[in-house]
């Protein structure tokens, strides 16, 4: 009796350390919240092109960056359940670079890629071909650029204006000439 009694002191403890440490962590997990900031939000090289791309863009748009790709391309209504799972993880942890939108009301009007040496590797080639395929059935202008040490502010001005469709923006708005890495 004494001996049934033990046992069943011992599993109600055993119970409730089980449901403190629960608690403690936060969630229904033992691993809890396994996150810690992370050191950058853009490499050295995107954070100089964000520069370039800042200043060549007309003040009529507003440059985002790490943008999902399912956050600017919506599934199609009408699919499977399956279907429509396979699409969305096919670019559910994908992101455009940078994306240009109208600062009137903030439509994506163009998606911008700067392309280093990553984008070589079947990975990344495999990636971008999602990737410009997605924007091709969206309608939205995919502007691609080589990373480089420097960009003329001019150049990128003229390609994103290109991607873009619209008339040139007179270049004595383009504040400098060129940035370097």
């Amino acid at each position: 009796m004494l001996g049934i009694l033990v046992i069943v002191i011992l599993v109600v403890v055993v119970f409730a350390a089980v449901a403190a440490g629960k608690a403690r962590s936060g969630s229904g997990s033992a691993v809890g919240f396994p996150y810690q900031r992370a050191p950058d939000l853009f490499s050295a090289a995107e954070r100089s092109f964000l520069g370039v791309l800042d200043q060549a863009a007309s003040p009529e748009y507003r440059i985002f960056g790490k943008v999902r790709v399912a956050d600017v391309a919506a599934i199609k209504p009408g699919l499977s359940a399956s279907a429509r799972q396979g699409a969305l993880n096919r670019v559910a942890s994908k992101h455009f670079d940078f994306v240009v939108c109208r600062a009137s009301d903030f439509s994506v009007v163009c998606a911008v890629e700067l392309n280093d040496k990553t984008h070589g590797s079947k990975r990344g080639q495999a990636r971008d071909e999602l990737v410009v395929g997605v924007c091709r059935a969206i309608g939205l202008p995919l502007l691609q650029v080589p990373a480089q040490r420097a960009y003329a502010v001019t150049d990128i001005h003229a390609r994103l204006q290109a991607a873009i469709g619209v008339a040139e923006v007179p270049v004595s708005m383009v504040v400098q000439e060129s940035v370097r890495l």
